[in-house]
This record gives C-alpha cells, sequence and structure tokens, in this order.
C-alpha cells in the first residue's frame, strides 16, 4: 500500500491503468516545473480564466487544504497568471500545488517556495485584474478532463489525475 506522501506518477499508472472507477489520466507533456516542489498531489479546484489573475489571487487566498489549483488559462502565453506574491500566497493558505494552462512569472522566487507549480511557460507580463473568470468549473488541457474533488499528482515524470485515489 502506498501512502499519499509517497505517489510516483508511474506507479500509480501501472496500478490503475485498468480501473474504470479511478478513471486514471495522463497529462500530455506540455508543462514544466517551476516551484519548489516538483513532487506534489491534492484534491484539485477548478479555476478557468483568461489573461486575468484577479479569481486566482481571490482562490488562493482560501484555505487551500493540501489541495492543488488547475487553473485554465485557454494556453494564453500573453501574461503570467501566478507569480511569486500568489505562491507565497497559496503556501500561506496550506495550498500543495497550482497547475496552470498558461503562464508564471518571478520563476525564481517560485522556484524557491515550498510549493509545487506546472505551468507552459514563463511571460514577465502581468495579467489584468477585472476578476473575470468561473471556479470549480469542468475544464480540459493536456488531453485530460479536470473537476473539481479528482485527485492530481505530479512528479519528475508528469502529471495524472484520477477520479479518487484509494491506496491499494
Amino acid at each position: 500500500m502506498m501512502s499519499p506522501s509517497s505517489l510516483l506518477t508511474a506507479d500509480l499508472c501501472d496500478l490503475y491503468e485498468n480501473d474504470a472507477e479511478h478513471n486514471l489520466q495522463v497529462v500530455a507533456p506540455i508543462l514544466k516545473h517551476f516551484g519548489g516542489h516538483t513532487a506534489f498531489s491534492g484534491t484539485v479546484v477548478t479555476l478557468s480564466v483568461k489573461d486575468d489573475n484577479a479569481m486566482v489571487r481571490a482562490t488562493l487566498s482560501r484555505p487551500g487544504n493540501a489541495g492543488v489549483l488547475v487553473i485554465d488559462g485557454a494556453g494564453s502565453r500573453a501574461s503570467a497568471l501566478l507569480g511569486g506574491n500568489l505562491g507565497q500566497l497559496a503556501v500561506d493558505h496550506g495550498w500543495a500545488g497550482v497547475v496552470v494552462n498558461g503562464c508564471v512569472r518571478d520563476t525564481q522566487e517560485l522556484s524557491a517556495l515550498p510549493l509545487g507549480v506546472m505551468a507552459i511557460a514563463s511571460c514577465p507580463k502581468r495579467s489584468a485584474k477585472a476578476g473575470v473568470g468561473t471556479l470549480n468549473e469542468t475544464v480540459r488541457f493536456g488531453g485530460v478532463t479536470f473537476s473539481s474533488g479528482m485527485f492530481l499528482v505530479a512528479d519528475a515524470d508528469g502529471v495524472i489525475v484520477l477520479n479518487q485515489y484509494t491506496p491499494k
């Protein structure tokens, strides 16, 4: 039996590949590590925004309960949705990680934080602050459908999501 602190994506793929109940999905290799933790896991909270990170700040200001915020930024490379200040906010509120279908900035600051951060790329430009977006909406990127409540595991090999995590 594996404990949540020893979850490895390759091992979980082997365990759950034919398990319809857990519905293992593997994210296409489009994301890079930017945080201080390359291995992280937790319950997913989804957020859909585009070039606007006001809702990212609002969400990371809430208790994270060791969860992972999955941000669908529509793959935009026009501005960053997460930087050093929001990364610190995530740490302060107990988030395990943030996965961004878009860009981050302040990459040196993010790499020093005890937080998992994955994104498509970095971009130094900050985003808009209009507060446009949707929380807990099902999002799709990297060939995977993410819904709040799913379980995400990331490590040096990649990112997977399961409908639920039950140690075997």
